[in-house]
């Protein structure tokens, strides 16, 4: 299956891939992101989790990048509220019962994660923590070799040749911002990410509507 990485073309082969490594490491799905960047999901529910993270700043995500190793919560339930007091409610709304984070590498550099749930409780097995540890460092090349700017990409609009850029319009809708309130940029995302939070709707569909406001009738 890691062999058959470098020949996936379009986003149907590319998620099709990403729920055969969900199933082959125990998980009910994957997502993968680099730096604040979602580039990967097998689902729409790994997808959503990404973006909980990125909107609340909490989440497994964000401590594997301080701390490094993987990441394991086999159980929701029993983590301490006070730890991720917003995400965890988000989470368990979503069915979501165990989170499972491996670092992606690139030599020393950690320069994202891979992120996988489950829907019921339990630890991982030995074998697929390892396995995971493959998947990771398989993803880590082939992503950022097709990153914007590198020979293998092909630039456009929210796509990076075999990678889509998903917060492309985040990341558009922040500098609206930035300039319609006149404030800084670190400023105009928090309010995007308030927004998201507090409308229920997911990131990348509060800045498409703020996109849109900004488009002549």
């Amino acid at each position: 299956m890691l062999g058959s990485l470098d020949s996936l073309v379009d986003e149907e082969e590319r998620r099709a891939w990403a729920n055969a490594c969900a199933h082959a490491l125990g998980l009910d799905g994957v997502a993968v992101s680099l730096g604040e960047e979602l580039v990967w999901f097998s689902d729409w529910t790994s997808a959503r989790l990404e973006d909980m993270q990125f909107v609340l700043g909490q989440g497994p995500g964000l401590v594997l990048m301080e701390d490094g190793g993987v990441l394991e919560v086999p159980d929701l339930d029993l983590l301490l509220a006070r730890q991720w007091p917003q995400f965890v409610p988000e989470a368990k709304e979503l069915g979501v019962a165990a989170l499972f984070v491996w670092p992606v590498n690139i030599g020393a550099a950690r320069v994202g994660t891979l992120t996988g749930y489950r829907r019921s409780a339990g630890p991982l097995a030995g074998r697929h923590v390892a396995e995971g540890w493959l998947v990771a460092d398989s993803l880590a090349g082939h992503l950022l070799g097709r990153w914007p700017g590198t020979s293998a990409g092909e630039d456009g609009p929210g796509h990076a040749g075999a990678v889509d850029l998903h917060r492309a319009e985040v990341h558009q809708a922040t500098g609206v911002l930035s300039v319609r309130l006149a404030v800084p940029v670190d400023e105009a995302l928090a309010r995007l990410r308030a927004e998201a939070f507090a409308s229920g709707r997911s990131l990348t569909d509060t800045a498409r509507h703020i996109l849109e406001q900004e488009l002549p009738p």
